[in-house]
């Protein structure tokens, strides 16, 4: 088979993949964010949500934000070259390589994620500048040691790493595994790398209501945890200042007009 016709081969496997009778978490979060790539289906699910909690729609634009302010402060002020970003979800407008190489050319990424429909947009996060590289991985959050080893053929293991996970951990119902999943991925990278997350929290009843509410919409569950647990993830590691905040209050740009509190929390911890 020639390579034209195994590419079309397989995205005609890639698109028999996609479901969309069903609400997906990538193009559900990618229309609450303004995007473009989501079906009826999902903007249905998320009309009903923004009734029962609006707010739901601030978490996923001031995580975006987050990780552009969490990414900046990494290169700029850590001198982080390299990032791992698992759970990529959708392209849309700075991208943690768009951000990350604007501030540092020759930075190295690699995107991770095993849902068909971000595959067939992984060209989009694919451009880099001459100096740096990226890559993707179609690869699985449970398959840390798959994880680590592709991502090696990209980043340099030998340097620090920054490992990113954003509205991701909420997908593994069982908090203990998804600790143990952080911890193996963190032990694989060298000292001085450090861990990035945010996740939606049950600090309110109505996102209580909301996640609910997306959990009986037959998508693949996502389940709010305590401030405590989201802190959890980051345990043997060095929290970098303010610690876990919610989302808006982690080292807000000066300039940006302040946002009302959310419910979702995240940290920045180096491995020591």
């Amino acid at each position: 088979m020639s390579d034209t016709n195994s590419q079309v081969a397989a995205s005609a496997e890639i698109r028999a993949r996609i479901d969309t009778a069903t609400p997906h978490s990538a193009r559900f979060w990618n229309y609450f964010v303004g995007g473009k790539d989501n079906y009826e289906v999902d903007r249905e699910i998320g009309e009903q949500i923004k009734e029962i909690f609006p707010g739901l729609v601030d978490v996923a634009l001031t995580s975006r934000l987050f990780l552009g302010r969490a990414v900046r402060h990494l290169v700029r002020e850590q001198g982080i070259r390299q990032f791992l970003d698992i759970g990529t979800g959708l392209p849309t407008a700075d991208n943690t390589h768009e951000v990350a190489q604007r501030a540092a050319p020759d930075a190295r990424i690699v995107y991770v994620d095993n849902d068909p429909i971000v595959l067939t947009h992984a060209n989009a996060l694919l451009t880099s500048t001459p100096e740096g590289r990226t890559a993707y991985l179609d690869a699985d959050l449970y398959a840390p040691d798959t994880v680590l080893e592709a991502a090696a053929g990209t980043l340099d293991f030998s340097r620090p790493i920054a490992l990113i996970i954003l509205n991701t951990l909420g997908h593994v119902a069982d908090y203990d595994q998804a600790r143990d999943l952080v911890r193996q991925l963190m032990a694989g990278l060298p000292s001085g790398s450090y861990l990035v997350i945010s996740d939606s929290t049950a600090t309110s009843e109505g996102m209580i209501a909301a996640s609910n509410a997306y959990n009986a919409s037959g998508a693949t569950p996502y389940y709010v945890r305590e401030v405590e647990e989201i802190a959890g993830f980051f345990e043997g590691l060095e929290l970098v200042a303010p610690g876990i905040a919610q989302v808006p209050s982690w080292r807000p740009d000066p300039d940006a007009p302040s946002t009302a509190a959310v419910d979702a929390y995240c940290g920045v911890g180096r491995k020591p």
